[in-house]
Order: structure tokens, then sequence, then C-alpha cells
């Protein structure tokens, strides 16, 4: 994998890309890009709002502590269940949006499989900034490669982090179910 080859890519598909070496390189890296925003709009910290899609990746990198230190976090997960949906709907008007990825191609195309779809409507047409934070582990050559990843790796640590009773849960792999209120892949 060429890291400034991808890059190129996703400057070319209008994604400002930066490549970090560690978890709390990209943790500066965003607070940096939040800052920037924050500044340009002439606001407080406290006035920035900012919310987030579910993402290990994000807890992994301490950003979404950062965030609920620092601004006006909009924090669906921390809402008793029936509170979350509309939570999640305030998220996409929020000042700045964050997410990782299910997987990223080398072409530079992101590709997600997304349960009720709050990562997605942000990422297409939600807060002015959105920013993806991934690790390389995310990184596939093509999009049959993203969706094999998906499937094998993503769903099933995400199905097993959130207790589902799916197949890919209960034995690491897919199905291809549609039980409802628990499947998060739809697929």
């Amino acid at each position: 994998m060429n890291i400034e080859k991808l890059l190129e890519n996703l400057k070319r598909a209008s994604f400002d890309a930066v490549f970090v070496q560690t978890k709390e390189q990209a943790r500066a890296e965003v607070e940096k890009i939040i800052e920037e925003r924050r500044e340009q709009w002439g606001k407080t910290p406290g006035e920035v709002s900012v919310s987030w899609g579910g993402s290990k990746t994000l807890d992994e990198c301490g950003i979404r502590d950062l965030v609920c230190e620092k601004y006006n976090a909009i924090n669906p997960y921390a809402l008793p269940k029936e509170e979350q949906a509309q939570a999640k709907r305030r998220a996409l008007l929020s000042d700045i949006f964050l997410m990782s990825t299910n997987a990223l191609c080398e072409s530079g195309e992101l590709v997600n499989i997304d349960g009720n779809g709050n990562r997605l409507g942000a990422l297409i047409y939600g807060p002015d900034t959105v920013i993806c934070v991934l690790g390389i582990n995310k990184i596939v050559p093509d999009v049959k490669s993203a969706y094999a990843r998906i499937k094998k790796i993503a769903c099933v640590k995400n199905a097993q982090r959130l207790n589902r009773a799916t197949p890919c849960a209960q034995n690491g792999a897919c199905g291809n179910c549609y039980i409802d209120g628990e499947t998060i892949c739809s697929h």
C-alpha cells in the first residue's frame, strides 16, 4: 500500500486527508481541525457542537473524551435507548461530525454499512465538517475487498460489541440475517 498515492486519491475525491503515525497524533490532528473551524466561525469552544457515529476508533484515540471535555458534545450514546434516535437526528445539525469508516479503498472510496444510517447521513449530507478517523487496518485494495472486510471483520466486531443476537456475533461469520432489532448491516 502506497500512503502517498492513497492521499492523492483522497484529495482527488475532494477529501482533505492527513496521515499520522500514532493515536495521539490522530487526536491532536482532530483537535487542530476543530480549533481551526472554531476560529473561522468565531465561536468559543462551548459553542462548537460536535457529535459522532458509533466508532471504537474514536474511543481508542481518546477523541470522544477530548470532545466531551472541551466542546458542546451531542452524545446520543449516553442517553437512554428511547432518546438516542432524536439525539442522532440533532447530530446531523452539529457543527462537526466525527466518524470512522468500515473500509477505505486505495482508490479513495469510503465503504460503509450502517445499521441505522446516522454516520452515512452525516457523511453524505450533514454537518459542514465531517472528520473521518481510521487506522491502516481499514485500508483495502478495492470495493470487493472492502465488502469482504466489512462482512468478516467490521460487522462481526460491532455485533459482538453491541451484544446483538446475530449469527456473526455468536460464531464470527456473517449469516446474511434479517433479525428485527438486532441486525446491524441489513444484508
